[in-house]
């Protein structure tokens, strides 16, 4: 009989010892996979920020990263009004011929001056850092084994 409590009480260690160990793992997978999210955000928001036109750098400046689900997760933000115009392009320039085909004139407060145009070309910024920012994430986390 007292065989038989040597045996339980050794599988009962070896348990506890191996949920320990589970539970360790699970600790480390996770922290790995934040890390993963934030270095792929980082990468993109800052090749962004490097790609886009810097004429006044407000553009640039309004990309920022939000982290969610306990760094689980990431939003990167472009928060310019314009963003969407200077990576698509606009007029007889915007990608996919969507733009406005008739040449227009508006005023300029930092010309000071009214200004004729037919649009302005595409300067994308955002699509090649999420592509580049995608592929880093796709590879680490096959490297991670996930």
């Amino acid at each position: 009989m007292a065989r038989r409590d040597i045996t339980i009480g050794i599988e009962m260690a070896g348990i506890r010892q191996f949920e320990r160990t589970l539970d360790q793992f699970e600790r480390d997978f996770i922290n790995e996979v934040k890390r993963i999210v934030v270095e792929t955000a980082e990468m993109i928001k800052s090749q962004a920020q490097a790609l886009a036109p810097g004429d006044d750098g407000n553009l640039r400046q309004s990309i920022e990263i939000k982290y969610m689900n306990r760094g689980l997760s990431a939003e990167i933000i472009v928060g310019a009004d314009y963003a969407i115009y200077v990576e698509y392009g606009t007029g007889i320039y915007a990608q996919e011929g969507n733009g406005r085909q008739t040449p227009w004139v508006y005023f300029s407060e930092k010309l000071g001056r009214y200004v004729y145009t037919r649009g302005m070309k595409a300067h994308p910024y955002w699509t090649p850092a999420i592509e580049a920012g995608s592929r880093h994430f796709e590879r680490e986390l096959n490297i991670l084994g996930a």
